[in-house]
């Protein structure tokens, strides 16, 4: 009894905010990752806003843990990295990741192939497209030509990303580890065939990493070089096709959204003396539409619903303290939906960034994180939306076949898929 009393009524030097610590050990796990369909803030984080308001504690995969979907305090989070917060994520992500920390061909290629298709899935056939594509470009890895599948070990890590850290056969957390482990595996081998082959005709990342390794003030080891390249692959695609997905399903349902789109694009050919002529950075930078688009898909997807750091001392806010030591989860889906800053926030409207501060991040909008861990692969994501976009609307059509459902745990899922049928114009 006097443990669980400890449990339930942590050590503060100060006034915790209100919460509920949940069952020893489990905390309040099951109810954060208990799928739900609805595009609003998760019902784990809407119902304790409600009962506690938007800062509260918790615990989650058997770690204390302070939410917040408070503007502020979220903001005051990311200001002051480095300072009282540093970046911090779950055991699991810890182990996973390691502690050691020509776009538009590529669509164009995937689109044709896909229009011979009699339907495709969206969600896995981007996945690819821009796994490819990214391990071609960082390190020359051709899926085609390779005995092994590099990106299945990624998609069997991703599964347990977020969950209990117990390492036994047949857990989601041991299938994370398994498929980490092999695409390590698979990366050294890389790195080191390409230190009896140096790769003569196109340089690549490991090219630089191995140039790097054999300088005498390096601070690059190995392992961290190895750990640097399994995040770029992950981060590369996983995010990316998600939003790419949902891109997809918001334009079949909102035709006016397509129209809008589709004009701007074409407008773009019809200023062109070469319609064979590739996109270029001064076409990018005029798609004032495509870029609001972007932004209200990512406002909506909330493709990450929290962003994790650590308290480096007790901090005072608002009358709360957090502990040295405990987590923070900053909850941006919280923070897109606020009805303060958004009007009907539920509504897809991309014409609402007309009069929106559209910079990368700000307090009412952390779709790609904010402060000193602001994520730097932000431009080359819209990039590679912008440049899919317009291939996409350009030339083809496109239906809706079967799918489209979305289920969030809490993270965005297609459990069945977004299948369409694309066709030339």
């Amino acid at each position: 009894m006097h443990w669980i009393y400890k449990w339930r009524n942590p050590k503060c030097n100060g006034v915790l905010p209100p919460g509920s610590m949940g069952l020893p050990l489990l905390g309040e796990t099951l109810q954060f990752f208990a799928p739900n369909s609805s595009s609003d803030i998760h019902p784990f984080i809407k119902e304790r806003i409600k009962r506690y308001g938007p800062i509260f504690r918790t615990s989650l995969v058997g770690r204390p843990l302070i939410v917040t979907a408070d503007p502020d305090f979220s903001h005051y989070v990311f200001q002051h990295e480095g300072e009282l917060f540093q970046s911090w994520y779950p055991d699991t992500f810890t182990e996973i990741f390691g502690k050691q920390n020509v776009v538009e061909k590529a669509a164009r290629r995937h689109l044709k192939m896909w229009s011979e298709q009699d339907s495709v899935e969206m969600k896995d056939s981007s996945a690819t497209m821009i796994f490819d594509l990214t391990a071609k470009k960082l390190i020359s890895h051709d899926q085609e030509k390779s005995s092994e599948n590099l990106r299945e070990n990624f998609v069997a890590f991703i599964k347990g990303l977020i969950s209990f850290p117990i390492n036994i056969p047949g857990t989601a957390y041991h299938k994370c580890l398994q498929g980490r482990k092999k695409a390590m595996k698979m990366l050294k081998h890389m790195l080191e065939e390409r230190r009896v082959t140096p790769n003569k005709l196109q340089r690549d990342f490991f090219d630089y990493v191995l140039e790097d390794l054999q300088r005498k003030d390096t601070v690059l080891t190995e392992p961290i070089a190895l750990d640097l390249m399994f995040v770029l692959l992950f981060a590369s695609f996983e995010t990316t096709s998600l939003a790419i997905t949902y891109a997809i399903n918001i334009l079949v349902d909102h035709p006016h959204v397509l129209e809008e789109l589709t004009a701007e694009h074409d407008a773009i050919l019809s200023k062109r003396q070469n319609l064979d002529d590739g996109l270029t950075w001064n076409e990018y930078k005029s798609m004032k539409f495509t870029i609001q688009f972007i932004n209200e898909t990512a406002r909506l997807a909330n493709i990450v619903p929290g962003v994790f750091r650590k308290a480096l001392k007790d901090i005072n806010f608002k009358g709360h303290t957090i502990p040295a030591g405990w987590a923070v989860m900053v909850c941006p889906p919280a923070v897109h939906l606020n009805p303060s800053a958004y009007k009907d926030p539920l509504v897809f409207n991309p014409w609402r960034w007309e009069e929106m501060e559209q910079k990368g991040a700000s307090k009412n909008f952390m779709a790609f994180g904010g402060g000193m861990r602001f994520c730097v692969g932000t431009d080359f994501t819209k990039v590679q939306m912008a440049v899919f976009l317009h291939c996409l609307v350009t030339k083809y059509r496109f239906l809706l076949v079967k799918g489209g459902a979305i289920v969030r745990t809490p993270g965005l899922q297609f459990p069945n898929g977004v299948h369409i049928k694309i066709s030339e114009k």
